[in-house]
């Protein structure tokens, strides 16, 4: 009977281990944004600014004051850039932990897209 208790207790503690561990994170994690993947990697950005993260822009879409200047967060570990649709700017390449600053002075909506990431795509709302 003791050597069955004996051979038991290294098994009932390995599965104490590996159940607590499971349970030590939360699943999913992250932000919702209603848009992007964050995957739980990265906290959500501070105001004012956009992370990228998981090969997506978070949020995905992002409300400012005219007047504002926006941070975009390069999260990933790979270049991005952060390229207006309509061309009124650029970021050229952001390497991976850098960030680009954009000051929007003029109200309206302004798509944007990473040029080396074509599916990477969000927007900036400026409001007045």
């Amino acid at each position: 009977m003791k050597r069955t208790i004996l051979k038991t207790i290294p098994i009932l503690l390995l599965a104490c281990i590996v159940y607590l561990m499971s349970c030590s994170k939360s699943g999913g994690g992250g932000y919702s944004n209603g848009g992007g993947n964050n995957n739980g990697n990265n906290p959500p950005p501070p105001d004012n600014s956009v992370s990228m993260a998981g090969m997506s822009f978070g949020p995905n879409t992002l409300t400012v004051a005219k007047g504002t200047t926006v941070t975009f967060i390069n999260n990933d570990n790979t270049t991005h850039t952060v390229t207006a649709d309509d061309g009124s700017f650029d970021s050229g390449n952001i390497a991976a932990g850098a960030t680009y600053k954009h000051t929007f002075d003029v109200a309206g909506s302004f798509a944007y897209h990473c040029k080396i990431h074509t599916n990477m795509k969000a927007t900036v709302s400026v409001t007045d």
